[in-house]
């Protein structure tokens, strides 16, 4: 029970819990008030309904009627007087210019009668119904339970809101620490493996040997790089992307299935643009190895690098499983996978990389089920 209240009074909680607890006294209030108020109104009203009755049915005219003339001048409530069989007689606060008009009458004795149960009288030798209105200051309070309402809802919005961005920024932080760390803790065993491909080299290991298993190593520095970044403003700095996009298309291609088909297209050799390499690398690693898995080990993966006047395109395409149109924005949010295995972190890391780093745009151009994907990322020339 001690850890139920604990957990109750939490400060997340306890701001809400009072919150709901102020409006909850305040409509409680509102409403006591609104059926005080109502009461009032049909007192007011049946002392209305007194003086018309004296005024109506007493016949000496010198007879001091002077309270029941002052109750009726006073009073303010919209009302209609009707015989037993419904007719319309005598109406009171109502709009003088519509009174003329019998769809107008009739309608708002169509309101009286929702809104008030009537007040039966004797009025000139005959028997009357008064059907009244609310007033327009009540009419005002039954609309404030609901604005009221409406206020809490956005107050509650605005904390979780609130709550949750800080969630977020902790959980971004703790995100940013694991990264830094995974690189420092990557750091001791890639210095040793680049001590042992230099004995390897000098034994007269096969030189394509050595090679592949020193490209590798190199990836585990680039790899650790890219996670010493996290968290970090980048150094953007002039570069070919060309050259950085095809090293990465190579290296992947030498490594997947031979029954993919890779094919790099660009209109130029050089295409200069302010980038940073390890983090552009990732971007592009990322959207080559989604598609390699949405083929199966098995289609075509195209990459095509393009210019227009203040931008350059890189367009990577395959022809695997598609993605439905429907969750084309949603596959970059983080957590968001299609695969048994994974974090969902991909693409959404793409998308920062792309859209807060270096101030591009990254999205998915066309895609067709059983078809395949064209994702495009635009940056911006120097």
């Amino acid at each position: 029970m001690l850890n139920f209240f604990k957990y109750l009074f939490s400060g997340k909680r306890l701001i809400i819990l009072i919150s709901f607890v102020i409006v909850s006294l305040i409509l409680w209030n509102t409403y006591s008030f609104f059926i005080k108020f109502k009461q009032e109104e049909r007192e007011k009203m049946e002392q209305f309904a007194f003086a018309l009755e004296r005024v109506g049915n007493t016949p000496n005219l010198d007879a001091d009627m002077n309270l029941e003339l002052k109750v009726l001048e006073n009073n303010d409530i919209p009302c209609i007087l009707t015989s037993t069989n419904g007719t319309i007689g005598e109406v009171h606060n109502l709009d003088e210019k519509r009174t003329s008009d019998p769809f107008y009458l009739q309608e708002q004795l169509a309101i009286m009668k929702r809104q008030n149960s009537p007040i039966e009288i004797n009025y000139l030798g005959n028997k009357e119904f008064i059907y009244y209105r609310d007033s327009d200051l009540l009419q005002k309070l039954t609309y404030y339970p609901i604005a009221l309402i409406l206020i809490l809802g956005l107050f509650l919005g605005v904390i979780y809101l609130f709550f949750n961005s800080s969630k977020i920024a902790d959980q971004n932080k703790l995100w940013t620490g694991m990264a830094k760390e995974t690189a420092h803790q990557i750091g001791t065993p890639l210095s040793s493996l680049l001590g042992w491909v230099t004995i390897l080299k000098s034994e007269n290991i096969s030189e394509e040997y050595v090679n592949e298993i020193e490209k590798d190593v190199d990836r585990l520095s680039i790899i650790a790089n890219r996670f010493s970044k996290i968290g970090s403003a980048p150094n953007l700095t002039e570069n070919n992307i060309v050259d950085i996009t095809s090293n990465i298309f190579n290296y992947l291609k030498s490594r997947s299935s031979k029954q993919i088909e890779f094919s790099l297209q660009t209109s130029k050799e050089e295409v200069t643009v302010n980038l940073n390499t390890e983090l552009y690398g990732w971007v592009i690693e990322n959207l080559i190895k989604n598609a390699i898995d949405a083929m199966q080990g098995k289609g075509a993966i195209t990459v095509n690098i393009k210019e227009n006047d203040s931008q350059t395109i890189i367009l990577i395409s395959d022809t695997g499983k598609g993605i439905p149109k429907s969750k084309f924005t949603q596959i970059f949010k983080p957590g968001f996978t299609t695969k048994k295995r994974g974090w969902g972190l991909g693409l959404s890391l793409s998308k920062r990389i792309i859209e807060d780093y270096h101030k591009g745009k990254i999205f998915v151009k066309k895609s067709e089920l059983n078809k395949g994907t064209t994702f495009e990322i635009q940056l911006n020339k120097n």
